[in-house]
């Protein structure tokens, strides 16, 4: 299975932005599907946007309008860009990654909006 490591999470004030990135361990990256999912304490975990191999993105309707999912094939990365954070956007943030029936999920990252 293809691994995942993501990255940029950190701590920011409400109304900041993060970019988070997510590298592929995978030489057929362009073949998958990618997600973000985010788990806050006590919640289960939800998918906040995904996007095909085609490039074609879905958001939740929590995020739509505030964050934007893309990927870079040539460097097997996805990002979610992430403007306007809310308190309630902290939460830990995990890549996804889905091909031919597998699926596979990264460690995530501690994504923190607080004053």
């Amino acid at each position: 299975q293809v691994q995942l490591v993501e990255s940029g999470g950190g701590l920011v004030q409400p109304g900041g932005s993060l970019r988070l990135s997510c590298a592929a361990s995978t030489s057929i990256f362009r073949f998958y599907s990618m997600a973000w999912g985010r788990q806050a304490p006590g919640k289960q975990r939800e998918l906040v946007a995904t996007i095909t191999s085609g490039g074609s993105a879905n958001y939740a309707d929590s995020v739509k309008g505030r964050f934007t999912i893309s990927r870079d094939n040539a460097k097997n990365t996805v990002y979610l860009q992430m403007n306007r954070l809310k308190p309630e956007d902290t939460a830990v943030y995990y890549c996804r990654g889905s091909f031919a029936g597998t699926e596979s999920w990264g460690q995530g990252t501690q994504v923190t909006v607080s004053s």
